[in-house]
């Protein structure tokens, strides 16, 4: 019992967003430098459940009847910041520049394919027989619903 436990304990997370740190040490004492420092996190998308077809009176086909697949993610947090010399000529003015942007929560949506059959439903005036009609084809616009921001600073 203690061994699933500990098991279940020690399973990760399903995360958002993986944090990222960018190593530019190595560029500091190399050319001796001052580096921006860079901190973020890389999205991970995550597929929602397929919407449903919907039958409409009078259509042969579903629409859509290529469904649209939701994908969601957070954008990570993520601080730029790099050291700006020389503000207003003066080393006594060195500042820091950043870039600051929180996590933003976006939403995706696919386009989804209306396709129409080139009949109609039965027709009882034509003996049961469909007519033949022009056919539909088209695409449901895709979607990107987020709202990102991002602050600029200089210290």
């Amino acid at each position: 019992m203690t061994c699933m436990a500990a098991a279940g304990a020690a399973t990760p997370a399903v995360a958002d967003s993986v944090p990222v740190g960018v190593p530019l040490d190595a560029v500091k004492t190399t050319l001796g430098v001052d580096t921006p420092r860079v901190a973020t996190g890389v999205p991970v998308p995550i597929v929602g459940a397929p919407e449903a077809p919907r039958f409409h009176t009078g259509d042969l086909l579903p629409t859509p009847l290529l469904p649209v697949l939701p994908i969601g993610t957070d954008l990570g947090h993520t601080l730029l910041s790099s050291p700006v010399p020389n503000l207003a000529g003066s080393p006594a003015t060195d500042g820091e520049g950043s870039l600051d942007a929180p996590e933003a929560r976006l939403l995706a949506r696919t386009p989804g394919a209306i396709v129409g059959a080139p009949l109609s439903m039965p027709d009882g005036s034509n003996f049961g027989i469909p007519n033949v009609v022009t056919p539909k084809l088209g695409l449901s616009a895709p979607e990107l619903i987020g709202t990102p921001t991002a602050l600029l600073g200089l210290r």
